[in-house]
This record gives C-alpha cells, structure tokens and sequence, in this order.
C-alpha cells in the first residue's frame, strides 16, 4: 500500500533540510522562531521539524524581508494576513449556508 503525502502542516523537514527549500540559514530560521515568525514542530528530542506550511510561510517572510520590510512588519502583515484569511472563509461558511437553507425554501408554520 502506498501513502500519500503527510497533512500540510505535518512537520517532516529538519531545519537544514527547510533552510535548504527556502535558501536560507539555518541561522535565519532559528531567528524567525525566536521572533515568532514561525513555530516548527519538535520531536521528543527537540529536533525541529518543518511542515510544507511552514516551508510556505518561511517562504513569505523571505520575500517579505526582501522587498524591505522589517521582522516586526513581517509579523504584523502575516498576522493580517492570517485574519483576513479567516474571515474570508467564515463569510463562505456564511454563504454556503445561506444557499443551503434558501435552497429548501420556506419553513412554513402549522
């Protein structure tokens, strides 16, 4: 039998293997887990291990970074980022709900 691939936020990279998918230090990795960038998984050793969430997010403070912003603006705009994520898919819950339950028509009273 065959397994697919892990969940996405599944840490299953070690930190060089993560610096090596973004083309960072590992350096650099540690210090966005220091500032609260990222919080990889950890074995029961303490081993860091990275999910392809993480591998995506480390990818968008490099970009971030690049394009000049600081740590602290990084942590500001991902946390934006987050909320607007999140509302977006609550107002879809909203709206799928709102089809579901135009869609068997009115309940009518005894």
């Amino acid at each position: 039998m065959r397994q697919g691939r892990p969940p996405s936020d599944q840490g299953v990279y070690t930190i060089s293997v993560a610096a090596g998918l973004v083309g960072l230090p590992a350096a650099t990795l540690r210090q966005y887990e220091d500032k609260g960038l990222v919080a990889p998984a950890r074995t029961e050793g303490r081993t860091r291990l990275y999910s392809d969430d993480d591998i995506a997010r480390l990818r968008r403070i490099a970009e971030l970074s690049e394009q000049g912003v600081n740590l602290v603006g990084i942590a500001w705009i991902l946390d934006l980022q987050e909320e607007n994520a999140r509302l977006r898919r609550h107002a879809a819950a909203e709206e799928e709900a709102d089809r579901s339950s135009s869609a068997t028509g009115p309940m009518r009273g005894p």
